[in-house]
């Protein structure tokens, strides 16, 4: 048939078309930052944290820092113990705003 190609179009490159603006991705991070930071919203997550990272730490570090065998490593499990819980709540947060 003429006219009829059996390739595919190529695709255009266009840097524009590429990248997204650095600009536009900006601004809905720091709105949800600074919906996080609210206050309120710091209260509920760092109670959150300090409850589950205590529980956390205690379950699977206990016994290592009563016995006085914490490395480095057992204390930045610890410190991980914490802000995992911080991070999944302001999670939460973000997506249960209207």
């Amino acid at each position: 048939m003429p006219g009829a190609s059996s390739s595919p179009p190529q695709p255009t490159s266009s840097n524009s078309s590429e990248r997204p603006a650095v600009a536009g991705q900006r601004a809905p991070v720091r709105e949800a930052l600074a919906f996080c930071a609210l206050r309120r919203n710091l209260r509920r997550t760092i109670r959150i944290a300090l409850f589950v990272g205590v529980v956390l730490t205690v379950i699977n570090q206990g016994a290592v820092i009563t016995s006085g065998h914490a490395t480095t490593a057992t204390w930045v499990r610890c410190a991980l113990n914490f802000v995992v819980p911080f991070l999944v709540s302001n999670a939460g947060l973000l997506s249960g705003r209207q």
